[in-house]
């Protein structure tokens, strides 16, 4: 009976570990050096599977009063991107949406609902796990958004430059493997994002 106990609660522990670790990250967004925004960034892995998710909300005025959110959802499933959705709306209206989902080795890209696009090279990184790790040694990411690869380049301390096919920048800055700040061409709006204590 003891020994049913033990094995019991041994379970019960080790059950409990392995079932999933959770990183949460909190940013602050400026604009002309105020305040406009968060981005909050979640990490769940549990078992082979890996969990992404961001939330970004910017409420500024260009011309008139815009509230633009940027919605991630990605899941990589060992060390492969499995699927991911992006979604962006102004002003509380769609404005943008890609969905990604790994068929065979190929993936299938849908976006806006309409037109469907195959991909046939592996997915090892996307953009959203910038915000969780150092891109060493990585030269490119998978944009959600955009449905492209995009350029990596190392500018030395710590600092990544990444490029996107339109030629945008957005430059991000690590500090023991950590994003403190990034600098990001959004299109409709440029920002800073800065790491919260939160």
């Amino acid at each position: 009976m003891i020994r049913f106990f033990i094995v019991s609660l041994l379970c019960l522990i080790l059950g409990n570990t392995s079932s999933s670790i959770e990183e949460n990250l909190n940013f602050d967004i400026i604009h002309k050096g105020k305040i406009v925004g968060s981005l909050k960034a979640t990490k769940t892995t549990k078992h082979s599977k890996t969990y992404y998710q961001s939330s970004t909300t910017i409420t500024t005025r260009i011309l008139k009063d815009i509230r633009v959110n940027y919605k991630y959802d990605v899941i990589f499933s060992d060390d492969l991107l499995e699927s991911s959705t992006v979604n962006i709306s102004i002003n509380e209206k769609s404005h943008a949406e890609t969905h990604t989902q790994k068929n065979g080795t190929d993936y299938d890209v849908i976006k806006n609902n309409t037109n469907k696009d195959t991909l046939k090279e592996a997915i090892h990184y996307a953009t959203v796990q910038l915000y969780f790790e150092e891109p060493k040694n990585i030269s490119q990411c998978y944009s959600e958004q955009d449905a492209s690869f995009n350029t990596i380049k190392p500018l030395g301390n710590h600092t990544y430059k990444k490029v996107n096919l339109k030629g945008k920048e957005n430059i991000y800055y690590y500090k023991k493997g950590a994003l403190k700040k990034a600098t990001i061409d959004g299109g409709l709006i440029k920002f800073e994002i800065i790491a919260t204590h939160e």
